[in-house]
């Protein structure tokens, strides 16, 4: 029997204008629409993950504001389970000059509804729900996750 682990990661809403920052990327051999988003490592709190991951997939500096909520996916593609924390975040300053991480094809601003028409190429359905939950007004304060170190 081999070993069964949640797969930790953050996501970040970003919105401006009216528009959702979105990554276009490489996933399993198609392309998919995903929020800035990844794994977090060794050392790194929810937010460092978050602020890190955004930064290295759409270059843009953010500030993470809140947290939108908690999200488990189950894939069918892989059959990994990722536990996934979601950020609101505000857009601080974009550094055109970066090079985003490999298989990043590039960052696209959609509104909700450009999102909801493209659900066949979101890299899950947890992307638009962070999305609908965040325009619910969904809120809850970084000093929910308390993280401790020896």
């Amino acid at each position: 029997m081999m070993d069964w682990y949640p797969h930790a990661t953050v996501a970040v809403v970003v919105e401006k204008d009216g528009k959702f920052l979105l990554i276009e990327e490489q996933s399993s051999g198609e392309i998919v629409f995903n929020q800035p988003a990844g794994h977090i490592e060794e050392g790194e709190t929810f937010v460092q993950a978050a602020c890190r991951e955004t930064l290295e997939e759409s270059a843009w500096h953010v500030k993470p504001r809140y947290l939108i909520g908690f999200y488990v996916y189950r894939s069918s593609t892989n059959n990994k389970t990722y536990h996934r924390a979601c950020f609101y975040a505000e857009a601080i300053k974009h550094d055109a000059d970066r090079t985003l991480d490999e298989g990043i094809i590039q960052t696209v601003w959609m509104t909700r509804d450009e999102v909801e028409s493209n659900m066949h190429k979101l890299r899950s359905p947890m992307v638009l729900q962070c999305i609908d939950d965040y325009i619910a007004g969904k809120q809850y304060p970084l000093e929910l996750i308390h993280e401790y170190s020896n």
